[in-house]
């Protein structure tokens, strides 16, 4: 018989389940019990001889701060529909009151808050400038 073929009225359970209904005396009539094989451990038993594993690439520890921009933002950010532009996902979490001053700028003026906090990044970045 197949390991996966059930006759009629019986159940296939895991071997857990069987130990602990055999612990209680509450086995059901006509139980298989389906077990998994035990895999060998990688490399004994094939005759062959364990390979060692490539060494890993050492990076410089420390980063000049525009490789690592440069690093971070490949990483991190998408490629965006606008030429030379990425889109890179941020959560604020923000104290409530800005919130509502950003959002009520953002209503007065009709854009989104988006575009409002890209604008207030974009000239503090000119400032830095």
């Amino acid at each position: 018989m197949n390991r996966r073929t059930l006759l009629p009225g019986m159940k296939a359970v895991s071997l857990a389940f069987f130990k602990c209904r055999l612990a209680y005396g509450r086995l059901p009539r006509y139980t298989l019990v389906l077990v998994s094989r035990r895999r060998r451990p990688s490399g004994s038993g094939t005759g062959q001889p364990e390979l060692p594993l490539a060494a890993r690439k050492q990076r410089p520890r420390v980063l000049e701060p525009e490789v690592a921009a440069r690093v971070a933002i490949a990483r991190r950010a998408k490629p965006s529909g606008i030429p030379g532009d990425v889109k890179l996902v941020l959560t604020l979490e923000l104290r409530r009151e800005l919130a509502e001053k950003l959002s009520q700028q953002a209503i007065r003026s009709g854009r989104n808050i988006e575009t409002i906090v890209i604008g207030s990044i974009d000239a503090a970045a000119k400032k830095w400038q």
